[in-house]
């Protein structure tokens, strides 16, 4: 093998489960991924095709190798495995979910002033009435997390829409009463917007850059990708309305966080030019998500897969050049911790949705996250009466990544944590019944962001 570990995350024991690594070739390197330690290593070509062939099963020619070759793979694999950093037992630990409720997704305005094709909103209305959120229901918003966070002192307020900045007033008097009334109990409030950005001005700006932990801005790339999809209300293209905006916004954050995040849909698969064109326009924490929608022009189908895997790739040659010239950016996607993440019970445990998370409506009805907002099955009560359907409440608590049967013998599962409720729910009509074509992208972006965590590792 003579190559360097690249990391090491020992897992915390429960009980043996089974044995599993997944081998990968990224160019012109070879890797071994210990699923059981979280170990990474970089090895030569024979030693891969000899692990994918006789470990995994594959389907490869692997009688070039010579019996030293073959020897010395084994000797290297043998020494790795005796330090614990190679086919170590998978454990399983159930997580152990508390009933403390950490945050809260605001929906302070269920309206919106863009017209956004692949909308799960509903173009901000929610499949309902278009309205905001009065002050009254805000508050009491924050007094029902307060009073349902038990022996938690840091609490989430998220304000998502629609549109947020159309109900501004009404958030901003929000952000103070939650901080006031946290003191009062002991407790520190986080807080974070998404928004496209048409309404940002002097005020928000400086408002934001003293309240908000996070900022989440909306740009699809470049100006004729972001115009075919989201348009103004008379079908106008936006993106002249919002980039100098952007620009301005992230001129004055400082070091304060804040990701621009766009969408790919099938009409743009080649969106590593988007994720490129917002780099260039010193953007330098950038989310590019892929579309979840069942409109057949912008859906992502199983055909399309290779096509993104290789635009993933493309991707991960080009963030890593630009890194090398001491322009590099930060792309969520290619964040991965295999040595100081989160712990096994957070990795299996999935997003709280729920649980320990819930989305609030204009009225105070209670989802368990933004995404399910709206539909009738799922709510789960309100801020005033409480949650009134523990049933849906248990169902997303007992829910891990343990419950998905689709995800056991996958290499990425406990770095995805089986995929998102919403969109499993809403393609198979069930929250533990993986949607693959995202199971996919997610794989490939995991290869690139091991890839880049070893380049990372190697460089020093």
């Amino acid at each position: 093998m003579k190559k360097a570990r690249v990391s090491n995350a020992p897992f915390l024991r429960v009980n043996c489960e089974k044995i599993m690594i997944h081998v990968f070739n990224y160019r012109d390197k070879n890797y071994i991924y210990d699923v059981g330690s979280g170990s990474l290593h970089e090895c030569d070509k024979p030693t891969a095709d000899y692990l994918k062939a006789k470990e995994e099963g594959a389907d490869i020619d692997i009688t070039y190798l010579t019996d030293e070759q073959i020897q010395e793979a084994i000797a290297d694999t043998e020494a790795l495995k005796a330090q614990g950093l190679l086919f170590k037992d998978e454990i399983k630990a159930y997580p152990m979910k508390s009933n403390e409720i950490k945050a809260l997704c605001i929906h302070i305005c269920h309206d919106c002033n863009f017209r956004c094709r692949y909308c799960f909103a509903d173009e901000g209305a929610y499949h309902s009435k278009r309205e905001s959120m009065s002050f009254e229901t805000a508050k009491a918003a924050v007094d029902f997390l307060i009073a349902n966070s038990g022996k938690r002192k840091v609490l989430e307020m998220d304000f998502f829409g629609g549109e947020p900045l159309m109900n501004f007033d009404v958030l901003k008097r929000t952000v103070y009463y939650a901080k006031e009334a946290g003191a009062k109990a002991g407790k520190k409030f986080l807080f974070t917007t998404t928004t496209n950005a048409l309404l940002l001005n002097d005020e928000i700006i400086e408002f934001f850059n003293a309240e908000m932990e996070n900022i989440v801005l909306s740009l699809d790339g470049r100006k004729e990708v972001h115009d075919a999809i989201r348009k103004t209300p008379n079908g106008k293209g936006t993106f002249d309305l919002i980039i100098d905006k952007i620009k301005k916004f992230i001129s004055l954050r400082g070091d304060k966080s804040y990701y621009v995040r766009g969408t790919f849909t099938a009409k743009n698969l080649d969106f590593a030019k988007d994720v490129l064109f917002i780099a260039d326009q010193g953007v330098d924490s950038i989310s590019m998500e892929p579309v979840v929608t069942d409109i057949p022009d912008l859906q992502i189908k199983e055909a399309h897969l290779p096509v993104i895997e290789k635009e993933y790739e493309n991707l991960c040659d080009e963030y890593l050049k630009r890194r090398a010239e001491g322009k590099g950016f930060n792309f969520f996607h290619f964040n991965i911790d295999l040595e100081g993440g989160p712990c096994l019970s957070k990795r299996v445990s999935a997003c709280g949705a729920g649980n320990e998370y819930f989305s609030v409506t204009p009225n105070g009805d209670l989802y368990p996250c933004h995404q399910f907002a709206g539909d009738e099955k799922f709510r789960m009560g309100s801020v005033s009466e409480g949650i009134t359907r523990p049933d849906i409440r248990e169902k997303f608590k007992n829910s891990c990544l343990f419950t998905r049967k689709k995800c056991e013998n996958c290499f990425a599962k406990f770095i995805c944590s089986g995929g998102c409720n919403a969109n499993n729910y809403h393609f198979n009509g069930d929250i533990d019944e993986p949607y693959e074509t995202t199971c996919a992208m997610m794989k490939k972006r995991v290869e690139c962001a091991m890839h880049i965590l070893a380049v990372k590792k190697l460089d020093g």
